[in-house]
């Protein structure tokens, strides 16, 4: 493991994967998946190693998530990385295999970048969110814990002392019925609030 260890460092020392692809509206280049393996080729044979890619589909509510895992293998030990991608089923102008197709290679450039520590937070196609944002946080609702019944109590509680409904509804997955009866707990407390300010202003 120690000398696939240090094959690897080389590899991530003297690797560069060029920038092939541009960006016609953002007016930048970018690198795919393709333009670092193809980089990675000259290594193959000099260290006796092979480098693959796997994808997975891991979730599929809310939004179809892939898991892209890259590895590199001496034929006897391995190491890999991985990078999860969220498909957007709602990206305009792109069929379904298009939409699924985008992510799979997002995903595999992003495994393969954290394999060979390709930095990529100032490439322009980084901060290009391409849709991903809403697949983003469709996946991020979904994780959040459904309310229970003494936790909607303490949080109308906590609404009447004058708290942040926002608050609640960043930590907890809400129905609309819940929503709507956190809202009409703020509307109360802020009614009373407003006739207690009243009633000190008339004293």
């Amino acid at each position: 493991m120690k000398e696939l260890n240090q094959k690897l460092a080389q590899i991530q020392t003297e690797l560069k994967a060029k920038k092939s692809s541009y960006n016609s509206f953002g007016k930048y280049y970018f690198r795919k998946a393709e333009d670092i393996l193809e980089a990675t080729k000259p290594f193959l044979l000099k260290h006796g190693v092979t480098v693959t890619l796997n994808e997975e589909l891991i979730m599929t509510d809310p939004v179809p998530t892939i898991k892209s895992t890259a590895t590199i293998s001496d034929g006897k030990n391995s190491i890999n990385a991985t990078a999860i991608v969220g498909v957007d089923l709602n990206q305009k102008g792109m069929q379904t295999a298009q939409q699924f197709g985008a992510a799979s290679s997002y995903g595999k450039k992003y495994a393969l970048g954290n394999l060979f520590l390709i930095d990529d937070t100032a490439d322009a196609d980084s901060t290009n969110q391409h849709g991903k944002s809403k697949a983003v946080d469709k996946i991020k609702q979904a994780a959040k814990p459904a309310i229970t019944a003494e936790q909607m109590k303490k949080a109308v509680e906590y609404l009447a002392a004058g708290g942040d409904i926002t608050a609640i509804a960043k930590k907890y997955k809400l129905t609309d019925v819940q929503k709507n009866k956190l809202v009409q707990s703020t509307v109360k407390s802020q009614t009373k609030l407003n006739e207690q300010r009243d009633n000190i202003t008339k004293a």
